[in-house]
């Protein structure tokens, strides 16, 4: 190789380090990135993400239950035929009074039960253990626990009452006005813990100094929670409300193992609407429109919870 050739080729691809091998450096960075991404990627896009579609495209379709049928696409039929359905409209009613009959009680009382573990009491490790309890326990268990308890014969609940003299009970969980206040209060109980726990852990993130300055002004006990301790609580407050209410509302598991939306649909919430649908009366497309109504029903929710989280990002 000659002199003049070593030149122009050294010429054309530059010296070690040069323009293109920097422009290189963030793709095999992005690369990197990427290949890392992937393994927790990849799960969400085949579990979630694909189901989803699928799902949508579903109930644009006649699709029901039997190998030899074949599917058509009717377009927003089912659509059409939902805005029709009061028993569909009905259910969603009843699934927005449960989620919000569960969520707001959750949040008092578990904000009370934070404050309580976060002062220094004796044995306050036993109360924290014992404070998610119910958090450990699968939705199946805490169900049929709950079913003895309301049991009409020999359920603790009736039998206290009887005790005390103030009657002979009931049966909770099929009287049409007690099924739902009773089924809220199990979902209270099964959900607080993790309310519990998301609280305590933005009261134990508050600087301590903040309090001893606020007791020293001579701020009673309210002030400090209203001046101190909710201000850098809310942010944890506000997301743990907004997922606690789209957790509700697509609650299927507990209610199913209560009373599996009776009686006489009292307790029918829109996901055992659409779980009849699809798997007691084979309608998959049908049911897959209920499913797309209430995606775009918690979107919309998660959209103003967004917009109302960074309004008050900019305010502050």
């Amino acid at each position: 190789m000659t002199l003049a050739s070593a030149t122009v080729r050294s010429g054309r691809h530059g010296p070690p380090g040069g323009p293109r091998e920097k422009r290189s450096g963030p793709l095999i960075r992005n690369a990197g990135t990427w290949f890392l991404v992937l393994p927790a990627l990849i799960p969400i896009l085949i579990l979630s993400v694909g189901p989803l579609l699928y799902g949508i495209a579903l109930a644009f379709t006649d699709a029901q239950s039997g190998r030899t049928r074949s599917t058509q696409w009717v377009g927003v039929l089912n659509f059409q035929d939902l805005l029709h359905d009061g028993l569909f409209w009905e259910s969603f009613r009843i699934g927005l009074v449960w989620a919000v009959g569960v969520t707001v009680p959750q949040f008092v009382l578990a904000l009370g039960l934070a404050l309580l573990l976060n002062e220094n009491l004796r044995m306050r490790w036993l109360a924290r253990a014992l404070a998610i309890i119910p958090w450990a326990m699968p939705e199946v268990v805490v169900g049929i626990m709950w079913r003895l308890v309301y049991n009409p014969d020999a359920g603790i609940l009736n039998e206290t009452i009887r005790d005390l003299g103030l009657g002979d009970g009931r049966d909770w969980l099929t009287g049409l006005a007690t099924a739902l206040p009773a089924v809220i209060l199990v979902g209270v109980w099964a959900g607080m813990p993790q309310t519990t726990v998301a609280l305590l852990a933005g009261l134990q993130n508050t600087p301590h100094e903040l309090h001893e300055a606020a007791a020293l002004d001579g701020a009673g006990a309210w002030r400090r929670f209203r001046t101190v301790t909710w201000p850098a609580l809310r942010p944890v407050a506000l997301s743990i409300t907004a997922l606690n209410f789209i957790w509700n509302f697509n609650a299927f598991a507990l209610v199913y193992v209560l009373t599996n939306g009776g009686p006489g649909g009292r307790t029918r919430l829109p996901m055992l609407f659409a779980y009849e649908e699809a798997f007691r009366y084979g309608q998959f497309g049908y049911a897959a429109a209920m499913g797309c109504v209430m995606v775009a029903v918690i979107s919309v929710i998660l959209a103003v919870y967004l917009a109302g989280r960074l309004r008050g990002g900019e305010e502050r």
